[in-house]
C-alpha cells in the first residue's frame, strides 16, 4: 500500500514537473515577439493655463507582422506624443499610431524603420477559447521587462458594466496577474496563439486583486485588423442633455476636446484642447477645448447619432474631403480637411 502512494506521488510530482517545463518552453517560443512601449505624453496643468506637463509612461505589445505592426492597448498611445518600442533584442525604434478603438481599449502601431530581426507572433481564435482553459500572460508589470504570469480564463463576457469602456465588448476575465505596465501586453493560450490584448484590471486598491480583463483577438480583428478604425489623437467627453445646454450647445450634445496629442491627426487639423480641469457628474473633464459638433451632415446631437458620425468618419477613404463644425469660444467654425492616408495626416 504505501508503495502505492509512494508510486502516486513520484507521478504527481512529474506531471507538475513537466507541466512547469511545458509553460516555460511556451515562454521562450513567444517571448521574441512581446516588445516594450515606451510613450511620452503632455497633458494640461488644468489650471486655466495654456502650459502642459510632459511624463513618461510604460505598456506592453507583441509583433503581428514583419513590416512593424504592433497590437496594444488604446490608453497607453492614444494621447501620445512619441512612441518608443524596444525589442527583447535592445533595438529601438519610433512608431505611429496606425489605428485604435478607445471603446475597446485596443490600438495597432507601427514602427518606423527596419526591424533586425521581427519575431512574429500568431493570432488564434478566441471563439474557440473555453472557461477554465489555462493561458499565460507576458508583460511589463512596474517596469519589470518580460515578466511571465499564469492563470486561467475565469469568464467570456460580451458586456461589462464597471468599466464603460469597455461596454458591449468582448473579453476574457482572468486570474493572471496584470499590474500597470502589463496594459497592451498579449494572452496566449497554451497552442502559443495571441488569443486576446491586456486591457484592464479591477481594483479598489489600485493594484492586482485576481480580476484582469482582456480584449478577445476576434474582437480586435473584427474592429481594428478587418476593418479600418482611425485614430484621433485626442481625450475627447461626450457632453448631452442638461449639460449639453449649460455649455451652450444649442443641438442639445456635442464632443469636447479635453486634450490634443502632439503630431496626430487632430493636431494637424487644428482642434485646440481644455486648459481648466472641473467635474461633471463625478468625474474630472478638462474644459474650455473646442466642441465638435458634426463631420459633414452628421451630427453629434444625440449618442445614437454620435455614434453614426463615428462609423461614417471610419469608413471615409484615402483622398476624400470633409468638413468638421466647430464650437470655440462661442462662436462656430468649420475646419476642412482630407484623408491623406498616413496617420500623421488623417483625422
Amino acid at each position: 500500500m504505501r508503495k502505492i502512494i509512494f508510486l502516486i506521488i513520484l507521478f504527481l510530482i512529474a506531471e507538475i514537473h513537466t507541466k512547469a517545463q511545458d509553460i516555460s518552453k511556451l515562454f521562450n517560443q513567444v517571448d521574441n515577439s512581446v516588445v516594450t512601449i515606451q510613450v511620452i505624453e503632455s497633458k494640461t496643468v488644468g489650471e486655466g493655463k495654456t502650459d502642459k506637463v510632459s511624463y513618461g509612461a510604460l505598456g506592453t505589445g507583441v509583433l503581428i507582422n514583419k513590416e512593424g505592426k504592433i497590437l496594444t492597448a488604446a490608453h497607453v498611445v492614444n494621447n501620445a506624443d512619441q512612441i518608443m518600442v524596444i525589442f527583447k533584442d535592445g533595438q529601438t525604434l519610433q512608431a505611429k499610431v496606425e489605428s485604435l478603438s478607445r471603446k475597446a481599449d485596443i490600438a495597432v502601431i507601427k514602427t518606423q524603420g527596419i526591424i533586425n530581426n521581427p519575431q512574429i507572433a500568431k493570432l488564434g481564435n478566441s471563439d474557440e477559447t473555453k472557461i477554465g482553459d489555462k493561458i499565460i500572460i507576458i508583460g511589463n508589470p512596474m517596469g519589470l521587462y518580460h515578466s511571465l504570469s499564469v492563470g486561467y480564463i475565469s469568464r467570456k463576457e460580451t458586456s461589462i458594466q464597471s468599466t464603460s469602456a469597455l461596454k458591449s465588448m468582448e473579453i476574457f476575465q482572468t486570474d493572471a496577474a496584470i499590474n500597470t505596465g502589463n496594459s497592451g501586453g498579449p494572452m496566449f493560450n497554451l497552442n502559443g496563439e495571441v488569443i486576446g490584448i491586456v486591457s484592464s484590471i479591477l481594483s479598489r486598491s489600485g493594484g492586482f486583486e485576481g480580476i484582469g480583463f482582456v480584449a478577445t483577438i476576434n474582437i480586435i480583428k473584427d474592429l481594428l485588423l478587418d476593418n479600418s478604425n482611425n485614430w484621433i489623437g485626442v481625450d475627447a467627453f461626450y457632453l448631452h442633455g442638461k449639460i449639453a445646454f449649460a455649455f451652450n450647445i444649442a443641438q442639445g450634445g456635442g464632443v469636447l476636446i479635453e486634450n490634443v496629442s502632439k503630431n496626430s491627426p487632430a493636431y494637424y487639423m487644428g482642434l485646440k484642447g481644455g486648459n481648466l480641469i472641473s467635474v461633471i457628474n463625478k468625474q474630472e473633464v478638462v474644459i474650455g477645448g473646442d466642441i465638435v459638433l458634426a463631420i459633414d451632415n452628421y451630427k453629434f446631437d444625440t449618442p445614437k447619432n454620435t455614434e453614426k458620425a463615428i462609423n461614417y468618419l471610419n469608413t471615409l477613404e484615402k483622398g476624400t474631403n470633409y468638413t468638421l463644425k466647430i464650437l470655440r469660444a462661442g462662436e462656430i467654425i468649420e475646419l476642412k480637411w482630407i484623408i491623406k492616408g498616413t496617420s500623421e495626416n488623417n483625422w
